[in-house]
């Protein structure tokens, strides 16, 4: 085998990896965007029965996040608040 045939074969197969990130990467994004979209009509159902959905995403972010964090997150919001007469 010549060193243009070693390099056209080593090509070949990195570009077959590369179309398999790439299609890869563009499968997870069609999945991203179901999943949006999903959520989208869960807060649009909930909207329906009256939640306000603002304070829905604020707790699922809350939920998101250490206990102890939002604790002093809050602690420190009370403190700014009391300072400033609210």
């Amino acid at each position: 085998m010549t060193d243009t045939a070693t390099n056209a074969e080593s090509y070949r197969v990195t570009a077959d990896e590369l179309r398999q990130f790439v299609e890869r990467v563009e499968r997870l994004d069609a999945e991203k965007k179901d999943l949006a979209e999903q959520q989208k009509e869960v807060m649009a159902e909930a909207k329906s029965r009256g939640y306000d959905t603002k304070v829905l995403r604020k707790i699922i972010s809350l939920r998101k996040r250490d206990q102890n964090d939002i604790a002093e997150e809050e602690a420190i919001l009370e403190m700014y608040k009391e300072a400033l007469g609210m």
